[in-house]
């Protein structure tokens, strides 16, 4: 019985610090609208700047505290505040990049700041005080301090929201934000103390839970998804049933470390318990009104044929390229570009195309590895296919409760599948399953062979390189006819419109399993394809954290384009790769461009992606045969050079960027001098914008292939006063679906 409330104790301790820290989430939320992915990345930072200043320089507690409650936390509230204010009129996967570049963004920095490979340990508040007892229980007075803050926050938070004019403001911004600034309250105003108090609560949790865990960034950050499960059990809304999911969610881990048996498959498993129990309370608990009725939905380019070839051409031939001119060394680093690009192509359909938030990608690439080192260990070509097929089909099986969720639980969910699979599944040694022998990473590393086509063995850095080019470039046309046709037209009136899609006689069901399984197979297959890159993978290298940087440049790229694979790849496994062996000292730090690339997406420096911006640049070029003819010339010209060893590796690259800003130039050059107007994007670019006002035309893109609507006859007029045109469908779909 003792033993029983000894851990009952650190139970309700481990509550009281995930009440705080869950508090102040659900006060962000449900006053801003924003699901903040980063909170617990906060209180890591947190955590850490208390031991710098504390531990490091030696500074009293007290003055220690003040500084990071009293100065930092605020100040780091006011500019997340100031940073997410453009992002809230945008889509949920727009909205949801900014917080997770965040958490992105705070962990590299963390890193960097704090060598990860040194120990660092904070001592608990008044550790030199002897600890007293209740009913038998030894309690800390570092226990009894984090509940006697929990319970301070609860009744501060409640004093807050009920009896103050501030807390009546951030009330009525939760229920209508556009009729609360009418009665002379002030939105922006209850939206920055609601930041500035999340993170000041998360500060405090962040601080308070650090003695009793490692100081480590990826642990600390993680702890959250215990506080998201408490907030989960207060639908995001209530502070009385979060602080109850606290106290549920802090002692089951204590129990499950007391009393789960010793065992080689269940360690994990007491790391995953919150992770399982958010799940299941998203699956069970009904959900909250999500706020997203001023979402703005971003447009899905329309690929045209030309441009699509011609990109799967570049592809392939960027591949040959770096195949002839790099060492196996490099080829071992900069190969991984088709591999990351081939991945990041399944958010396209099920994120771009669909708008279903998936943040488990990386697990179902991990999925591909570990079926192609089993089945393809003598380079049987079959294994490839069953990597995909295996992960497309666990996919759809993650997509039958994906039913019930969308948005910001639909995110939740696929992390919390992500963390599982992380931190217990990938780690179990072998099992049976009716008398079948299953072997995943067999709590080691997994050796994965390339396949062997026609009698040539992919066995090289030089052929893998070339062979993943090759099937990135196929998945991208893969990808595209999938967007030219009727299923894409499907998929985005779903994205637009669950019930609009429903009522017009869509199947929500087949829908969402068939691009589940869909970019689940792409995702698998780019993780056979990564695992043959990296020749020797570990779990580590298919964490939840490790995937967060694709769905970022994916989403920085344009979600929706199909040129995203390639941009993704090429921006992951290129400039990052190169700053870590230039500059080793900042190679920490370089992992946190594609946060700060997202966080400028976020706050509108790029309006329309990456690939948008490119595109515009280049449609002068693309539209001129020779301003292409001497893109062409350039690059066979470098190649050579380089092939003859006349030029080293970092001219040849200089050689190559040259040619981004001069070609665009020439052509529009030559443009302004034969003063011939140039369609946009007639010819060239992958992808064509399609119109932000769903009444418009999509087809813009191809004069030869489809007919281009006339504006000027109302929509309902089509058929009758102008002649039926059969891309007019998808508009019409689109426009009933987005104004439903």
């Amino acid at each position: 019985m003792d033993q029983f409330l000894a851990y009952g104790v650190v139970g309700l301790s481990t509550a009281a610090i995930y009440a705080v820290i869950s508090g102040g989430l659900v006060v962000t939320y449900t006053t801003t609208g924003v699901f903040n992915f980063a909170h617990g990345a906060a209180g890591m930072f947190s955590a850490f700047m208390y031991w710098q200043l504390s531990v490091g320089w030696g500074w009293p507690v007290w003055l220690s505290l003040l500084v990071i409650l009293g100065i930092g936390a605020p100040l780091f509230g006011l500019a997340i505040e100031l940073a997410m204010r453009p992002a809230q009129a945008l889509g949920e996967a727009e909205k949801l990049v900014m917080t997770v570049a965040l958490l992105s963004g705070l962990m590299a920095m963390a890193r960097w700041i704090w060598n990860p490979t040194e120990a660092r340990s904070l001592t608990p508040f008044f550790a030199d005080r002897t600890p007293f007892h209740i009913f038998g229980a030894t309690v800390t007075w570092h226990q009894a301090l984090t509940m006697v803050v929990a319970v301070a926050v609860a009744v501060g938070l409640r004093v807050l929201l009920l009896q103050t004019r501030t807390g009546a403001e951030m009330r009525a911004t939760v229920d209508d934000r556009a009729l609360v600034g009418l009665t002379g309250a002030d939105p922006l105003r209850a939206n920055r103390i609601a930041w500035i108090l999340g993170i000041e609560l998360a500060a405090v949790g962040g601080i308070l839970i650090a003695p009793a865990v490692a100081l480590d960034a990826t642990a600390l950050s993680l702890l959250i998804v215990s506080a998201y499960a408490a907030a989960i059990f207060g639908r995001l809304r209530s502070l009385p049933l979060t602080f109850l999911g606290a106290i549920v969610v802090g002692c089951m881990e204590s129990y499950l470390a007391g009393y789960l048996p010793q065992n080689d498959y269940l360690p994990g498993l007491r790391l995953a318990a919150p992770a399982i129990l958010l799940l299941l309370a998203l699956l069970l608990f009904p959900h909250g009104r999500l706020r997203g009725r001023d979402r703005q939905l971003s447009p899905v380019p329309l690929p045209t044929l030309r441009g699509t070839w011609f990109l799967a051409a570049v592809i392939v031939l960027f591949g040959v390229i770096l195949a002839t001119v790099l060492s196996e060394s490099d080829l071992m680093s900069y190969g991984q570009i088709f591999a990351i690009g081939v991945i990041a192509l399944s958010y396209v359909p099920l994120a771009g195309f669909a708008g279903q938030i998936s943040l488990c990608q990386i697990s179902l690439a991990a999925i591909g590895a570990i079926v192609c080192a089993r089945f393809g260990g003598d380079g049987q070509w079959w294994a490839i296919l069953l990597a995909a097929v295996i992960a497309g089909v666990i996919g759809a099986v993650i997509a039958v409760p994906a039913l019930r969720l969308s948005g910001v639980y639909l995110a939740l969910g696929t992390a919390a599948i992500a963390v599982i699979f992380d931190r217990w599944i990938f780690t179990l040694p072998s099992f049976e399953i009716a008398g079948v022998r299953i072997s995943l990473f067999d709590q080691g590393s997994i050796e994965v062979s390339g396949p062997s086509l026609f009698g040539l063995a992919i066995d090289t850095p030089a052929r893998v390189t070339i062979f993943g080019a090759v099937v990135l470039a196929l998945v991208t046309v893969a990808v595209a006819m999938l967007r030219r046709g009727r299923l894409g037209r499907r998929l985005i009136a779903l994205r637009d419109s669950e019930a609009a899609f429903a009522t017009l006689g869509g199947n929500l069901l087949a829908g969402k399993l068939i691009v589940f399984g869909l970019s689940s197979a792409i995702a698998g297959l780019g993780g056979a394809l990564y695992g043959m890159s990296l020749q020797s993978a570990t779990p580590d290298q298919f964490s939840f954290i490790a995937g967060l940087p694709i769905f970022l440049v994916v989403v920085l790229a344009g979600l929706g384009s199909v040129g995203a694979g390639l941009f993704t790849g090429a921006g992951l496994a290129g400039p990052i790769h190169a700053i870590g062996a230039l500059w080793p000292s900042i190679r920490e730090m370089s992992q946190a461009l594609p946060a700060i690339g997202a966080v400028a997406f976020g706050a509108k420096a790029v309006q329309e992606g990456g690939i948008a911006e490119l595109r515009k640049r280049w449609n002068a070029a693309f539209d001129d045969n020779v301003a292409m003819g001497a893109l062409v010339l350039w690059t066979l010209l470098a190649w050579l050079l380089r092939l003859t060893d006349v030029v080293n590796g970092y001219v040849f690259t200089l050689l190559l960027a040259l040619a981004v800003p001069l070609i665009p130039a020439f052509a529009g050059r030559r443009l302004r001098t034969s003063n011939t107007p140039v369609a946009p994007s007639a010819s060239g670019g992958a992808d064509t914008a399609e119109p932000a006002d769903a009444t418009e035309p999509a087809d813009t893109a191809e004069p030869a292939d489809t007919a281009e609507p006339d504006e000027e006859v109302p929509v309902e007029w089509w058929g009758i006063a102008r002649d039926w045109a059969p891309e007019d469908e998808e508009v019409l779909d689109r426009a009933i679906a987005a104004r439903s």
